[in-house]
């Protein structure tokens, strides 16, 4: 038997509700909510709220099917949090270099579903994930181009005690080389 409830138009943004959520999806129900009352998060009072809403909503649909259920039987099988609407306000927040910036109120909704079925075998290992498309598969494979395809050139010949006594040698003649013809062309 599956339970859910959701909480909408919530305070705070969805990003910061999703880091709450994480926390208790795939818990056993009193488990999650020991996490939520304890948490410092300010999402967690009302992702609780939420939670045990969706355990009342589970003990109505028990006595309505008139079926026995145990609320220390639920595990939370689903829980995400959407992006609600992005209020403007009509205030404005200083910025630098003498701007103004609107201020925006965040809201998000979130969605818990509880089972009391048996939970999938994990065998103390992550989920498998699903494979991956072939499109990005193949696009992993393509040699990138520009700059970070390009190989970082290497020396042909490792530096030895000929070739670097020859380097100088042929430095100063170059030198001397290009003395001469500014001497000459001055004349």
């Amino acid at each position: 038997m599956e339970a859910t409830a959701s909480a909408k138009y919530l305070r705070g943004s969805a990003q910061k509700a999703r880091l709450v959520v994480d926390m208790i999806r795939g818990k056993d129900v009193n488990q999650a909510l020991a996490i939520l009352r304890f948490s410092k998060k300010r999402a967690a009072t009302s992702i609780e709220k939420c939670m045990r809403s969706a355990i009342a909503n589970a003990n109505e649909i028990a006595e309505k099917a008139n079926i026995s259920i145990d609320p220390d039987d639920l595990w939370v099988r689903t829980a995400f949090v959407d992006r609600g609407p992005t209020k403007n306000r009509r205030r404005v927040r200083p910025a630098p270099q003498g701007r103004a910036y609107r201020e925006q109120r965040h809201f998000c909704h979130v969605t818990i579903s509880l089972s009391n079925d048996e939970r999938p075998a994990t065998n103390g290992k992550q989920p498998e994930v699903e494979a991956k498309p072939a499109k990005l598969e193949a696009s992993k494979r393509r040699k990138r181009g520009g700059a970070a395809a390009a190989p970082r050139a290497k020396r042909a010949t490792p530096k030895t005690e000929e070739t670097a006594a020859e380097k100088p040698a042929a430095k100063k003649a170059s030198k001397k080389k290009a003395k001469t013809e500014e001497a000459t062309s001055e004349e």
